[in-house]
């Protein structure tokens, strides 16, 4: 599914909308513009519906969403960042 063309339409929006930046560096005032990926907060075989849901996508680095992945990254943390990039357009 991740591989269709609305999917990466919508991985390229989100890295624009985040300033081509990890949303978690960002908050930490740290500016990391390498190997960035988009992250499904809420896991996609959890909730279908969210696959394009800005308020569940989020611009990390590799560490980040390593960490994100693991449940090292509070979800709700990363909910907040998501709304403040959107609320932020």
């Amino acid at each position: 599914m991740r591989s269709q063309y609305s999917w990466t339409q919508k991985s390229k929006e989100i890295r624009e909308r985040a300033n081509h930046l990890c949303e978690v560096c960002r908050d930490k005032k740290i500016y990391t513009c390498n190997g960035l990926e988009v992250h499904h907060i809420t896991k996609v075989k959890d909730d279908n519906s969210l696959l394009l849901d800005n308020y569940n996508l989020i611009c990390l680095c590799v560490e980040h969403h390593k960490q994100a992945d693991r449940g090292e990254i509070d979800a709700e943390y990363l909910r907040q960042l998501a709304k403040k990039r959107e609320d932020a357009q």
